[in-house]
């Protein structure tokens, strides 16, 4: 339970930071590759590659992957379907058999068929994703944080010496 709430909290202290909304958008459309792709892959090798080499917010694409990690075996029937389906194409035995010949591609389990499926809709779905969550942060940062910092509470908390000595240590130590 505490590591839900860890992740929970790293999620808001993203929301509320100075991130760019597209970095955010990408990490979590990152996290959703990452959390339908099984643990030990290439797929999962090549996420984390474009997340040190993009400007994709790291927390939130390990957040989100964690969270479609745990709604990933919800979906398997769906994936064993879609995989099914394309592995089944006559059109595409021949690069599949390819692939398989090839000394590195097979690693990535395309063969699997939820991992195919699961690859598959994780490309159709991150366009989607990242569109939606951009526009939640959007509304989030303009909806709720404003209207909190407006709020007599936050006011209050910020004349405090606590709130104060905080802002310095942030400051001072991020």
């Amino acid at each position: 339970m505490t590591l839900i709430l860890k992740q929970l909290f790293a999620l808001l202290k993203v929301l509320n930071s100075d991130t760019g909304e597209n970095q955010i958008a990408a990490g979590v459309a990152c996290g959703l590759v990452l959390g339908f792709s099984p643990f030990l892959s290439l797929q999962t090798l090549l996420i984390i590659a474009v997340l040190f080499f993009f400007r994709v917010q790291i927390g939130m694409a390990l957040t989100s992957s964690f969270f479609f990690k745990m709604v990933a075996y919800l979906f398997d029937p769906v994936f064993d379907k879609i995989g099914t389906l394309v592995l089944e194409l006559k059109a595409l035995e021949g690069i599949f058999t390819t692939l398989y010949n090839l000394p590195i591609i097979p690693y990535t389990k395309f063969y699997n068929t939820i991992v195919m499926g699961a690859g598959v809709l994780s490309i159709l779905l991150f366009p989607v994703i990242f569109l939606v969550s951009k526009n939640i942060v959007v509304k989030y940062r303009v909806v709720i944080v404003e209207r909190f910092r407006e709020s007599k509470v936050w006011k209050v908390i910020k004349a405090t010496s606590l709130y104060k000595w905080y802002a310095k240590y942030e400051q001072y130590y991020g």
